[in-house]
């Protein structure tokens, strides 16, 4: 069973992928992933927002208890969602919390700042493993003015590597790099103890995260630094298909999709 200190003894790439329901993390956690993110991603990977913005702690706790039920081995972390944490240090420290005694999370995940140095600090203090991420934040996109590369030049890179060592001297487990040059993110991961767990920040991180919907393929668009391993969106729309021209044509159901019953032929 995967632990966060575990993580940092770990032989090899640490695996992680997202997970929002029952189905999707069992198939994940057969597979051998090592930690499954209950990312506030679910905004838009299947809850149909355009951003991660809407997305509450209740519906993070929801999904979050249902990946738990279906998990034996993975690590499950739960994603901190927009404005659960930072606003006020009690209320981030009982959030966070919550997700793990009513959710069964095993961490939590926040969107980090030089804001949260001190409220990962005092989460960790009362037993609350933190997994940091920084780079591309998704909760900032309406002052990033986007989903673009962060850390592009020497200060905003400093900035990013100074954070990072903020938040492992804070107590962070492991730390999440999004969306920033693959050189920036291989001079932090030589630089802290920590795992480091890269999207978009190319191969020398300790390890990968993707959406799941981009790995399996299920929505029509995935980003420049995902990759496609299968085509589930296409397997369904040709099961659908399928199911709608079978009933259609009165091939389904068919007489061994039903069965009879003796002495209810008379019931009006």
């Amino acid at each position: 069973m995967t632990t966060t200190r575990g993580l940092r003894d770990r032989e090899g790439p640490i695996t992680m992928l997202t997970a929002y329901d029952a189905p999707t993390a069992a198939v994940v956690d057969e597979a051998g992933i090592d930690v499954v993110l209950v990312g506030d991603s679910m905004g838009n990977a299947t809850m149909g927002y355009d951003s991660t913005l809407p997305v509450t702690m209740a519906d993070v706790a929801s999904r979050t208890g249902a990946v738990a039920r279906a998990v034996d081995d993975a690590l499950v972390v739960a994603d901190m969602p927009f404005l659960s944490f930072g606003v006020d240090e009690a209320e981030s420290v009982r959030n966070a919390g919550e997700l793990l005694k009513e959710a069964d999370a095993d961490a939590v995940k926040i969107e980090s700042g030089p804001h949260t140095v001190e409220t990962t600090r005092r989460m960790v203090d009362v037993g609350i493993p933190v997994m940091g991420h920084l780079g591309l934040t998704p909760q900032h996109v309406n002052r990033l003015g986007g989903y673009t590369r962060q850390g592009t030049d020497s200060d905003a890179a400093a900035e990013i590597l100074e954070l990072a060592r903020d938040h492992e001297a804070a107590g962070a487990f492991s730390l999440v790099l999004e969306h920033v040059p693959a050189n920036l993110a291989a001079n932090i991961t030589e630089a802290i103890d920590i795992p480091t767990i890269g999207i978009g920040a190319g191969p020398d991180c300790d390890g990968q995260v993707l959406v799941i919907n981009d790995v399996i393929g299920l929505g029509e668009w995935s980003p420049p630094f995902s990759e496609q391993f299968g085509d589930v969106r296409g397997e369904m729309e040709r099961a659908v298909s399928k199911y709608r021209d079978a009933v259609e044509s009165g091939a389904f159901p068919a007489e061994e999709h039903s069965h009879v019953e003796e002495g209810v032929d008379d019931v009006y």
